[in-house]
C-alpha cells in the first residue's frame, strides 16, 4: 500500500521547491540570482510591465555596482558603472554587497491641472537594492530603478548613516552610459548657462560634452532620450566623454559651484539625487508621447490650483527685437500706457476672450532698462514704473478687456537685488491682479550676485524653485527666460508654466537665426525636457524693416508650431499690424490662431523623422487639431484620422502652403480650405520647403455637412 503521509510529504516538499519559480516566471517585474548557494545575491533583474524593456544588474568582482539595459531583447547601454567621489572621504563606488531587496508594482492613473493629456497612467515595475560596504566604513547606498514600457528611471539614495558624517560636498557622481552602438545622435554642447544652440546631427563618438535631454537613434531604429526627471537641491547634470573610456561611453557631469570642484552640498539625509532618465521608443513618436518625466515628479502640492490658466498672449517684445521700439526710456520706449492699449485692444477685438486666457506681456514697463541692462542687474526695480507706464491703469483696462496683465521681471543675473525685492513685488502684483510672470535671468557667464553661479548650478537650481514656490503663495504663474532646465516639476508645481532654455524666435531677428530643420528637431530633444515659451506666430517671416534677418519658416509653418510646440503661455508674437492687411482686416489665416488652445487632452506623433518632418495631432474636447512641419525640403506627409468617431461628420479647417509657396522665395502665401471628414479620410499634408500645415476638425452639423464639400486629395 502506498504510505499517504509520505505522498503528501513528498508533494508539499515540491511545492515549496517550485512555487517561488512559477511565480518569478509569470509576475512581471523582478527576480534574483545567486553565484551561490551561500553567497549574497550579486545579479538583480526587472522588466517593464510589457516585458519590453529590461533591466539587469549587477556587482562586478570588486564589488562595483553596474546597470545594463535593453528593449526587446536589443542591447542598448551595456554594463556601466554608478558611484560618487566625495570631497574628503573615498569614493563611494565598490566594495559593496547586496544587502537586500525589496520590489513594488505600481498602476494608478492621475489628471495634471493642465498639460497634453488630461489623463496620465503612472505604471511601473520597481526594485530597490540595498548596498553596504564589506569594508570599513561599511558605508550604504541604495539604488532605486523604475521600469516603464517606455524607458527606466533610477536615482541613488544615501541614507542617514554616521559613517557618511553630517556634511556632504560631492565632487563627481560617476553615472555612467556605455551606449551599445555609434548611435546618431541631435544634441547641443554642454553650457551652464545657455540652451540657446542649433542642434547638430552627428554620429555619438563625435559628441564630447552635451546638454541633457540627449536623443539618439539606434543602427535598429529605436529612439531613446537620456535626461533627469525631479531636479531639486542638486547641481543640473549633462554628459561627457572620458578619454580611455569604450569609444561610445558618456558619464554624467554636475554644474559646479563657483571656483570649486564640488558640484553638490548637502547637510541633511537622506540624499536622494534626481531621478536619471532614459526614454525609449520604436519610433521617434513615442518619444514624444512618453510621460515617463512627468511620472517620475511628485504629485501636485498646492491644494487650490483654480487660478492656475494656461494663456496665449500678445506683447511688447517682438517690436524691441526688430528695432521698432526700445526696452530702455526715450523717443521709442515700447512699454507706455497708449501702446499697452493698443495690445489689449487687439486682443480683445481679435482673440477668443471668452473661451481662453489671454494675457498681456509688457516688457521694459519698469525702472532699470537704461544704460547696458545686461550689465546692471542691481539697479533694476521690480514696482517702480517709468514715468510714461501706468501700471494700475494698463492693469484695470486689461482687466476691463478679459485680458490678463503679465509682469516682466529681468533680473540680468543679479539675484540678490531681486530676491531683496521679490516679497514686496509679488505682494504688489497680487494686490493689482496680476498673477503671471515672465521672469528673466540675461547673464551669460554666470550670475552677478552671487557671482559666478551658474543657471544650472545647486544655488540656481534652488533660487528659480523657491521663486515657484513664492509665486503660488501669491496664486501667480511662472514662465521663466534663462531658465533651469525643465525636468517635470510642473507636475508638482504646476503654476511653473513654461521655461524658454531653446534657441528661440527672437534669434531670427538680430542674427543668423536657425535654420529650417531647428523646429522639426525641438520636439525630440529639448521639448522632451517640457513646455517651450518659442514665440510662433510671425507672419511677416521677412521681416519688413531688418533685411539682413528673417524668419526661417513659411507662414502655414507658423500656424502649424501652435500644435507641434507645448507651452502653458503661447505668444501671439507679431506686431498687430502685421495679422491685418492693408486695407486694416484681419487675415484670415489668424483665425487658426484664434481657436488653438494652449492646454490639451491628448497627443499623438503619427509622422516623425527627427531633423527632418513631424505631424504631431492633439485634442482639446471633441476638436482636434494637427500640426505638420518639415525641414528645407519639400514633401507629402499623409495623415490617417481614424482617431475620430467613426459614427461623426467633421468639419476640418485646413490651413496649408499654397501651391509654389517656399520658405526663402515665397513664404507668406495660405491656402485655406473648408471641407467635411470623417474617420475614413486621409489628409495630405503638402509641405513647401520650410512650410507647414495646420488643421482644425470638429463635429459637423447639419448645415455644414448639406453645403460643405467631402475632402479629397487634390492631384
Amino acid at each position: 500500500m502506498v504510505n499517504k503521509k509520505r505522498v503528501i510529504l513528498i508533494l508539499l516538499l515540491a511545492l515549496v521547491l517550485v512555487l517561488p519559480i512559477l511565480v518569478t516566471k509569470n509576475v512581471p517585474g523582478s527576480f534574483l540570482e545567486s553565484s551561490g548557494e551561500n553567497e549574497p545575491e550579486t545579479k538583480v533583474s526587472i522588466g517593464s510591465p510589457n516585458g519590453k524593456v529590461n533591466l539587469n544588474f549587477h556587482l562586478s568582482d570588486d564589488g562595483t555596482p553596474h546597470y545594463q539595459l535593453s528593449y526587446n531583447g536589443v542591447t542598448l547601454i551595456k554594463p556601466s558603472s554608478l558611484g560618487f567621489q566625495f570631497k574628503d572621504q573615498k569614493p563611494l563606488n565598490g566594495d559593496f554587497e547586496i544587502v537586500k531587496t525589496s520590489t513594488e508594482s505600481f498602476n494608478n492613473t492621475w489628471e495634471p491641472v493642465w498639460g497634453e493629456k488630461d489623463k496620465i497612467k503612472n505604471h511601473y515595475e520597481q526594485v530597490t537594492i540595498y548596498l553596504k560596504e564589506k569594508e570599513p566604513p561599511n558605508r550604504k547606498m541604495n539604488l532605486v530603478f523604475r521600469v516603464y514600457d517606455d524607458g527606466v528611471g533610477f536615482r541613488y539614495i544615501l541614507p542617514k548613516q554616521g559613517s557618511l558624517g553630517n556634511n556632504i560636498e560631492i565632487i563627481s557622481e560617476d553615472t555612467e552610459f556605455q551606449f551599445a552602438n555609434n548611435h546618431t545622435s541631435w544634441w547641443i554642447p554642454n553650457d551652464w548657462d545657455s540652451y540657446e544652440y542649433n542642434y547638430k546631427e552627428t554620429p555619438l563618438s563625435e559628441v564630447k560634452e552635451v546638454s541633457t535631454p540627449f536623443t539618439m537613434k539606434t543602427p535598429q531604429g529605436i529612439h531613446l532620450t537620456v535626461h533627469e526627471a525631479a531636479l531639486i537641491d542638486y547641481a543640473g547634470m549633462a554628459l561627457k566623454s572620458v578619454e580611455g573610456e569604450e569609444e561610445y561611453t558618456l558619464i554624467s557631469t554636475l554644474a559646479p559651484w563657483p571656483n570649486s570642484n564640488v558640484k553638490v552640498k548637502k547637510d541633511s539625509f537622506p540624499i536622494k539625487t534626481p531621478w536619471r532618465t532614459i526614454q525609449v521608443g520604436e519610433d521617434a513618436g513615442d518619444l514624444v508621447e512618453s510621460d515617463m518625466i512627468l511620472n517620475l515628479n511628485e504629485p501636485n502640492a498646492l491644494e487650490d490650483t483654480s487660478w492656475i490658466k494656461p494663456m496665449k498672449y500678445v506683447g511688447i517684445w517682438w517690436e524691441m527685437h526688430i528695432g521698432k521700439s526700445t526696452w530702455g526710456s526715450g523717443p521709442k520706449h515700447g512699454a507706455t500706457t497708449e501702446n499697452a492699449k493698443q495690445y489689449i485692444d487687439f486682443a480683445y477685438e481679435y482673440l477668443d476672450s471668452e473661451n481662453q486666457n489671454i494675457g498681456l506681456l509688457v516688457e521694459g514697463w519698469n525702472e532699470g532698462w537704461d544704460g547696458d541692462w545686461t550689465q546692471n542687474g542691481d539697479v533694476f526695480n521690480f514696482t517702480k514704473s517709468y514715468p510714461d507706464f501706468n501700471l494700475k491703469e494698463v492693469v484695470e483696462y486689461a482687466a476691463q478687456h478679459g485680458v490678463e496683465y503679465i509682469a516682466h521681471n529681468e533680473t540680468s543675473g543679479d539675484i540678490q537685488n531681486y530676491e531683496d525685492q521679490m516679497d514686496k513685488a509679488y505682494d504688489l502684483y497680487q494686490k493689482l491682479g496680476i498673477n503671471a510672470i515672465k521672469s528673466g535671468y540675461v547673464a551669460d557667464n554666470g550670475m552677478k550676485d552671487p557671482a559666478g553661479q551658474h543657471h544650472h548650478g545647486q544655488y540656481m537650481v534652488n533660487h528659480y524653485l523657491e521663486a515657484v514656490k513664492k509665486a503660488a503663495e501669491h496664486e501667480i504663474m511662472i514662465n521663466t527666460h534663462e531658465p533651469i532646465k525643465a525636468t517635470g516639476i510642473y507636475r508638482t508645481y504646476p503654476n511653473w508654466m513654461s521655461r524658454e532654455g531653446v534657441m528661440g524666435m527672437e534669434y531670427n531677428a538680430w542674427s543668423k537665426g536657425s535654420p529650417p530643420e531647428h523646429l522639426t528637431i525641438l520636439p525630440f530633444t529639448r521639448m522632451m525636457a517640457g513646455p517651450i515659451d518659442y514665440n510662433p506666430g510671425i507672419f511677416d517671416v521677412q521681416i519688413a524693416n531688418k533685411p539682413n534677418n528673417r524668419v526661417h519658416t513659411t507662414r502655414a509653418q507658423q500656424l502649424a508650431l501652435y500644435v507641434t510646440i507645448t507651452s502653458g503661455t503661447q505668444m501671439v508674437t507679431d506686431l498687430p499690424s502685421n495679422y491685418k492687411d492693408e486695407d486694416g482686416n484681419i487675415l484670415p489665416e489668424f483665425k487658426f490662431i484664434k481657436d488653438v488652445p494652449v492646454t490639451w487632452d491628448d497627443i499623438m506623433v503619427p509622422n516623425a523623422e527627427i531633423g527632418d518632418y513631424v505631424t504631431v495631432v492633439r485634442r482639446s474636447g471633441k476638436e482636434w487639431y494637427i500640426g505638420s512641419t518639415t525641414d528645407e525640403h519639400a514633401r507629402n506627409l499623409d495623415i490617417e484620422l481614424s482617431f475620430l468617431d467613426n459614427d461623426q461628420k467633421y468639419v476640418a479647417e485646413i490651413y496649408s502652403d499654397d501651391p509654389g509657396a517656399d520658405w526663402e522665395t515665397n513664404p507668406n502665401s495660405v491656402s485655406i480650405d473648408t471641407v467635411i471628414v470623417d474617420a475614413k479620410d486621409t489628409i495630405v499634408a503638402s509641405l513647401a520647403a520650410g512650410g507647414g500645415q495646420a488643421v482644425r476638425i470638429y463635429p459637423a452639423s447639419e448645415e455644414e455637412i448639406a453645403t460643405l464639400p467631402n475632402y479629397t486629395i487634390s492631384e
